[in-house]
């Protein structure tokens, strides 16, 4: 009997994360205010974006509305970093998320374990480990201020974010 209740508890845990993470997940999330998923070959150009501890390189970014861009996000940093398109309350609400991620283990200063129910797995973000690269395919059509932020724990407030400027 004991091992079913220790079954239980655990079963019961992991529901009630899944609940959190999926709660968290949806507020904010409507993408179409940031833009869309793009098509690789349709980018109008690709920008690498270096991550080092706490920077950006470049720092801000101009694109055109409409703009299909291939972002290589490349981590020269020693820990764990994320290139997230959003915007400042999306995220302000992600980095409650990310702080459940550390909480349940699933995050740490450099790397990132799924569990069931939770992946990190959005179009207008990535994680990038140290030393590792990654991609996403952004096309601008919306109309909101845009950022791109790190909101791993302490690293947004720590400066981990820049501007998305919308020129003609």
């Amino acid at each position: 009997m004991q091992i079913c209740a220790s079954f239980r508890v655990a079963a019961y845990a992991v529901a009630a994360m899944t609940s959190a993470w999926t709660a968290i997940a949806a507020e904010g999330m409507d993408l179409s205010r940031v833009g869309q998923p793009g098509n690789a070959a349709e980018a109008e150009r690709t920008i690498e974006i270096v991550l080092g501890d706490n920077f950006y390189e470049p720092a801000n970014l101009s694109v055109t509305r409409g703009e299909t861009i291939r972002f290589v996000i490349v981590n020269q940093g020693e820990f764990l970093h994320e290139f997230n398109i959003a915007t400042p309350q999306m995220h302000l609400d992600h980095q409650a998320e990310m702080q459940t991620m550390v909480d349940h283990g699933m995050l740490t200063a450099t790397d990132f374990e799924p569990m069931p129910g939770h992946t990190h797995d959005y179009a207008n973000s990535v994680l990038v480990r140290p030393g590792e690269t990654a991609e996403i395919v952004w096309r601008f059509t919306g109309d909101a201020e845009l950022e791109f932020a790190c909101n791993v724990p302490g690293h947004y407030e720590a400066g981990m974010a820049g501007t998305i400027e919308f020129v003609e």
